[in-house]
This record gives structure tokens, C-alpha cells and sequence, in this order.
């Protein structure tokens, strides 16, 4: 069995969770009208994915859920899961026709379906999360698909028999599986269409660029036939660039000469007035004259320090003299001081006179000799420091020769200030002959300043001049700069980089013809102006870019119309292959329909024919297009349909409509269970098609139930005895005291003695 079971909760009239086993051929469910049995049967819909609320009888999803009763309350969702048994690995994703499919690895497949209150279905394979999509290409490996041609029910069993020709043609088409074809076929058109309107776009744009393309085209002839002109102008260009370059290098080669040259002999001529002896006899003379009068001062501050020298030498000799005097002696000795401090005294007068009168006097080249004085006194003072006073006794030996010692010192720097005086009196001679000499030559020295002075003026005219020669070459140059821009805006790429290189010797003779070069250029320019071709090579550019893309719109456009044609083979190859299908799988239900009507009539005849009705073509529609083929029939003059003719035994009756209630439900089973069998699905439910039998016919019916059962496992919804007693197993619906459907099994022998 490939069927196992099927779990029910919240669905409808099952309240509480119900589940069903189906573990033998023929499994019945009965029960009372209005106990739920039905609902069974939508719930396999449902967890199939049925997408139809009419089929389920409902409005929207949540007419599915379990509303309440007075004992029990409302539910907020509702799941059906359906297993199915996968030992055998029959189950996979993709059609069975294609080499990559993928096989199913559990053992159990188990399909739930649960929606919510807010009407969102949520669907799961094991208990996973997949898509409607999903689940449907599960179902169609085993030839269960949307037709919903594995479940029939009453009304359906005679809807067969009622439709139109076309109608019935597409219940069989679905039937047979041939709804992948109708896929392909509608992709394939969707993807033509697609195409083609591609195709439309690329047309409308190859079109649009056309005439800028022929514009550019126009534009690119002009630039053509101007490339002499601008061939010559770029020749012109290398020549006059050349001439014009060589010449303003030249002038500026010769103007930055005569600038330096003027620049070194404004700068000899500058130092000849700066060091002219105009300059220098104001400061010589004054120079000269503050010498006299340092020396001047000089030998005054020499003349105080050797009266000072002389002063303080005839203090020491005083000293001397007293110490060197015989000294009376009385009975008692007396012990006279004579202090040193009174030599001290002398010697810091000294030395204060010094430096009271270097204060007020500018005291340069006796500095050294002062400095040697000065140290000298500094160094007997600091002999004296902290000395006691000696007593004044007869034997003063000591005392003199220190004194003595003074006036040695005293007496030599008085000499060496002499000394000094009389050199400075020398040096004071020399520059008053000196000045004397500078006064006289001061007049000679003015005439020369002037006409140095002169000579300067001069230069710096001339520098000036210099000046405006290199502002007007620099114009020119920026001249020629200019023209060079000019060049490049009209010739572009072919205006060239480099110029000819002159020979320096023609000089003359090329600056000479360089005006009639310059008009030829501009006469050139105003022609390759006049005709239109300016900005060559940018168009040329955008021309060689447009018809690049209008190439690439014409390979596009073929590869579409290559792409077109395909599609088209391939629509009409599958529609070659749903017709031969078709053809055979009506075939193949002759061949069952005829046995099933048999066996139902006690013999007779039935088969299926394809009929053909012409239709109004659609305006605007090419019959070359599409071909003449059995599907697709709105893109066709005509349409293609099913017939169904039947010949009862003993009877003359050919016509369906000549039937009677039984014998047009007897045939639409016939039928129906014939479409089953050519892909037959791994069950097949029957919601009450046994209805309107009678006792003779339901067991013929019961007769087809066991021969179909051989093929397919059998769900059967019944209210008739005979159907049921060939039934394994008999589960009963019946509404419980809380309001819920309940299911009752009954095992195959309960059921046989239930149904006699």
C-alpha cells in the first residue's frame, strides 16, 4: 500500500485529532448525511493542494476550521497531513519524463497542510517548511496531480458526460498528465512573447539610431574629403611651429645675453659709486678727525694719570722719609704705630683717581696699560687685607723695603704713561697730515662720482629697454600658444607634437617668410571652418561608436530572430508530442473504457473520439505563426474536442442523451475509472459515485471496485451495501456528543454482516 494514513485536526467537522489507516485495497467510509463523511474527502483535497474554496466547499480558509459547538470552542487552525510510504522510493521532485530529477531518500513521506485564521496556509514535507510549488511537483511523480482525477465524486462522475466537447477534452488531457506539456507550451509562448517584443525594442531602436547614424555618416564624408586640407595645415603647422619656436628662443636667448651683460656692467658701474672716493673722503675725513680727537683725549687722561702717579710717589716717599728718621729714646720705651692701613689708604686713592677720570674719558689704546696699573694696586691692596698695624720701632728695615717696593712699581708705570704720551703725540701729527692731505684730494673725486653716476643712468635705461623687448617676446609666445590651441581644436590627433628643427644660419631668411606662412594657415583654417568637418575626431569617434552599437543591434535582432524561430519549433514540437500523447492516451482509454463498459452493461461498446469544431479567428492573428496542432486551440481557427459513443447491448441507443440515469451514471464510471487507469495514481477516492445504482448495477460496480483495486488502492465513501461488502476495512463517521466528528472502524467481516 502506498496510502498509510491520513491525520485530520481542526478540519472542518473534526474537532479533535483524527486519523485514518489505510492498510488494505479497498478502504470504505460510511455514515450518515451530515456526520462529516465528506469532509474526509475534502481534506485529502486539501492536503493535496486543492486551491478551489468552491471545491472545498467553503468561502475561505476559515470555513476550514472547526467553528465550535456548544460544548466545544472555536479553533484558530486547522492541519491535514497525509502519509504516504516511500520504501520503494517512487517519490521525487521534477517530472517523471526528466533525467534530473531527484529522488525522495525517507521511507515515509509525510505531507502537512495547516491554515490559519487570518486564511494563510502553511505547508511542510516531514516537517519541513516548502512551497505549494513544491508540494505539487512532489504529488505529479505519481500521476497525482491538480485535475483532481484521482477523486471523483458524484457530481462529477455525470459531469463527464454533460460538458461540451472541449471541456471534456481538457478534463482527459489532465487525466492522461499531459498538463507539463501545457506548461511548456505556455512558457514557451510567454518567452516568445518576451521575445518578440525584444525584438520590437531593439527594431525601435536600430530604427531611432538610423538617421543620427546617417547624420554622423554625412559628417564623417565631410571630414574625408577636408583631410587633404588638413593634412596640408598640419605640414604648414610643423613648419611654422618650427620657425616660430627656433625664433622666439632665439630672441630670447638673445635678449637674457644682453640682460646679463647689462645686468654685470650696471652692477661694476654700482660698486665704482659706491666705492668712489667721493663716498669714501667724507667718511676718511671723519674718520680721520675722530682718530685726532680719541688722541687728543687720550693724551689728556695720560697727563692726569702721571699727575696722579706723581702724587701718590711722593706720599710713599714721605713715608719713607719718616721711617728712615733717627728717633729719640726715653727711659721708657714707647712702641709708635705706623698703621697700614695709611699705605692702604694711599694706594686706593690711587687707584679711585684712575678711574674717575677713565669714566669721563674714551679710553681705547691705553686700556692695556691702565688694566696693568690698575691690577698692580689691586694686588698690594689685597696684601694689606686683614694685616694688623706694626709697631713704629727704630729697626723698620721691613717696612721700607716694602715701601721701597712701591715706589718701584709706582715709578715704572710712570714711566711707561711717558712713554705712551710721546706715541701718542706721534700718531697725532701723522693724521693731521693725513687730514690735510684727504681735504686736498676731495675736489678731484666729485668730477669723477658725477660721470660715474652717469654711466649708471645710462645702464639702467638701457635694462629697462631689455625689459620691453622680453614683454614682447613673451607675447608673442603666448601668441603662438594660442595658435597652437587653435591647431589642436581643428586638426586634433594630427596636429602634430613636434615641430621641424631650423638651421640657425637661415635665421634671417625664416623670419622673413614667416608672415606668409601665417596667412596660408589662416586661409586653410577657414576653409576646413567653412566645410563644416570641425571636431573631426570627436565625430569620427561618436560615428565609430554608433555604428558599433547599430552592429550590435543588428547581431542582437538576429540572434532574436534566431531565438524567435526556435521557440516556435519548439512550441510546435510539443505540441506535436501533446498531440501524439493525447492521441495515445485516448487510445489507451478506448482500450480500458471498453472494458469497463462491458463489464458494467454485460457487454456493448464505448469509445472516445477527437472531434474538431472551427472557430472565429482573433483580429490581428497570422496563421503562419502558429501550426496546425491539437493544443493551444485559442491561437488556432479551430478547436479540438472529445465525443463519446456508446452502443448498449440489445438496444439501439448510440446517443447519450437517449440514456437513462443509470445507465449515464454507469458509462461516466466506465469512463472515469478508464482515465484512471492509463496513469493510475497510487489511489483513487470515490465520494459516493454508487449513488443513483441499483441493486443490479451496484454490483457490477462492486465487480469494477475489485478489478480497480488490483491497480490502485481504493478510498470508497458509500451508502450502498454492495459497495461496501467489498471493503477490507469500514471506518463510520458520526457527529459525538461534544459536537466533533468521530470515526468507528469496523474490520472486514463486521462490515460484510453490517452490509447484508
Amino acid at each position: 500500500m502506498v496510502l498509510k494514513s491520513i491525520e485530520l485536526s481542526g478540519f472542518k467537522s473534526f474537532a479533535k485529532k483524527s486519523e485514518l489507516f489505510f492498510d488494505s485495497p479497498v478502504t470504505a467510509i460510511v455514515g450518515p448525511n451530515g456526520s462529516g463523511k465528506s469532509n474526509v474527502v475534502e481534506s485529502i483535497r486539501f492536503v493535496l493542494g486543492e486551491q478551489s474554496m468552491k471545491s472545498l466547499r467553503g468561502k475561505g480558509g476559515t470555513d476550514l476550521i472547526f467553528k465550535g459547538s456548544k460544548n466545544l470552542g472555536a479553533l484558530s487552525r486547522a492541519s491535514v497531513t497525509i502519509v504516504f510510504d516511500n520504501k520503494n522510493k517512487i517519490f521525487n521532485f521534477g517530472d517523471t519524463r526528466d533525467t534530473n530529477q531527484k529522488n525522495v531518500s525517507f521511507d515515509e513521506v509525510r505531507i502537512t497542510r495547516e491554515v490559519y485564521a487570518d486564511g494563510s496556509n502553511r505547508y511542510l514535507i516531514n516537517g519541513t517548511e516548502v512551497r505549494l510549488k513544491d508540494i505539487i511537483e512532489l504529488l505529479s511523480s505519481v500521476h497525482i496531480g491538480a485535475s483532481g482525477h484521482h477523486i471523483i465524486s458524484q457530481g462529477e462522475a455525470d459531469r463527464i458526460l454533460s460538458s461540451n466537447a472541449r471541456d471534456r477534452r481538457v478534463m482527459i488531457e489532465d487525466a492522461l498528465g499531459l498538463k507539463i506539456y501545457q506548461f511548456r507550451i505556455k512558457e514557451s509562448e510567454r518567452r516568445l512573447e518576451k521575445t518578440e517584443i525584444n525584438m520590437k525594442e531593439v527594431t525601435a531602436l536600430k530604427r531611432e539610431l538610423a538617421p543620427h547614424l546617417a547624420y554622423l555618416k554625412k559628417q564623417v564624408e565631410k571630414i574625408e574629403k577636408t583631410q587633404g586640407l588638413r593634412t596640408e595645415l598640419r605640414d604648414l603647422y610643423q613648419v611654422y611651429g618650427g620657425i616660430e619656436q627656433f625664433l622666439i628662443t632665439s630672441l630670447k636667448n638673445d635678449i637674457h645675453s644682453k640682460k646679463v651683460d647689462l645686468e654685470n656692467k650696471f652692477k661694476e658701474i654700482e660698486q665704482k659709486s659706491n666705492s668712489h672716493s667721493r663716498q669714501k673722503e667724507s667718511t676718511k675725513s671723519i674718520d680721520l678727525q675722530n682718530s685726532l680727537d680719541r688722541i687728543v683725549a687720550d693724551i689728556a687722561y695720560l697727563d692726569q694719570t702721571k699727575n696722579e702717579l706723581e702724587r701718590s710717589l711722593g706720599r710713599l716717599e714721605g713715608a719713607r722719609e719718616t721711617l728712615t728718621k733717627p728717633r729719640k729714646e726715653n727711659t721708657e720705651k714707647q712702641d709708635k704705630l705706623l698703621p697700614f692701613s695709611y699705605l692702604k689708604n694711599i694706594l686706593v686713592s690711587i687707584k679711585d683717581s684712575i678711574l674717575s677720570f677713565s669714566n669721563i674719558t674714551d679710553v681705547r689704546d691705553l686700556t692695556p696699560l691702565v688694566s696693568k696699573t690698575l691690577a698692580r694696586i689691586d694686588a698690594t691692596i689685597h696684601e694689606m687685607e686683614g694685616a694688623k698695624d706694626i709697631p713704629l720701632v727704630v729697626d723698620n728695615t721691613t717696612d721700607i723695603a716694602h715701601i721701597d717696593t712701591q715706589i718701584q712699581t709706582i715709578d715704572e708705570d710712570l714711566k711707561n704713561v711717558l712713554l705712551k704720551k710721546q706715541e701718542l703725540i706721534n700718531s697725532k701729527i701723522k693724521i693731521e697730515e693725513s687730514l690735510k692731505e684727504e681735504r686736498e684730494l676731495s675736489l678731484v673725486g666729485e668730477r669723477e662720482y658725477y660721470e660715474i653716476i652717469s654711466q649708471k643712468n645710462n645702464l639702467e635705461a638701457e635694462i629697462r629697454e631689455i625689459h620691453r623687448d622680453f614683454a614682447d617676446v613673451t607675447q608673442r609666445e603666448e601668441a603662438f600658444q594660442v595658435e597652437i590651441r587653435e591647431g589642436v581644436a581643428l586638426l586634433g590627433l594630427d596636429m602634430p607634437r613636434e615641430f621641424i628643427q631650423q638651421d640657425e644660419s637661415r635665421i634671417q631668411e625664416l623670419a622673413s617668410g614667416q608672415s606668409d606662412l601665417r596667412r596660408k594657415i589662416e586661409r586653410i583654417k577657414i576653409k576646413i571652418e567653412e566645410s563644416g568637418a570641425l571636431g573631426g575626431t570627436e565625430t569620427l569617434k561618436e560615428y565609430e561608436t554608433t555604428k558599433e552599437r547599430d552592429e550590435i543591434l543588428g547581431r542582437e535582432l538576429v540572434d532574436l530572430t534566431s531565438s524567435i524561430a526556435d521557440l516556435r519549433n519548439l512550441i510546435v514540437d510539443l505540441k506535436v508530442t501533446l498531440d501524439k500523447e493525447f492521441k495515445d492516451g485516448i487510445e489507451k482509454i478506448n482500450t480500458v473504457f471498453e472494458k469497463f463498459f462491458n463489464l458494467m452493461f454485460g457487454g456493448g461498446s464505448a469509445h472516445l473520439s477527437i472531434s474538431v469544431e472551427h472557430k472565429r479567428k482573433r483580429k490581428g492573428e497570422d496563421e503562419e505563426d502558429i501550426p496546425d496542432v491539437s493544443f493551444g486551440d485559442e491561437d488556432m481557427d479551430f478547436e479540438r474536442g472529445i465525443d463519446i459513443h456508446v452502443s448498449l447491448p440489445q438496444k439501439k441507443v448510440k446517443e447519450l442523451s437517449m440514456l437513462s440515469g443509470g445507465e449515464r451514471s454507469l458509462t461516466s464510471i466506465a469512463l472515469l475509472f478508464a482515465m484512471s487507469q492509463v496513469n493510475p495514481p497510487p489511489f483513487l477516492v470515490l465520494d459516493e459515485t454508487d449513488a443513483a445504482l441499483d441493486e443490479a448495477n451496484s454490483r457490477r460496480y462492486g465487480d469494477m471496485i475489485a478489478s480497480l483495486s488490483e491497480v490502485s488502492q481504493l478510498i470508497v465513501v458509500t451508502h450502498n451495501r454492495e459497495t461496501m461488502s467489498r471493503a477490507h476495512i469500514l471506518y463510520g463517521v458520526t457527529v459525538g456528543s461534544d459536537g466533533g466528528s468521530k470515526l468507528l472502524s469496523i474490520k472486514f467481516d463486521d462490515a460484510t454482516t453490517y452490509a447484508k
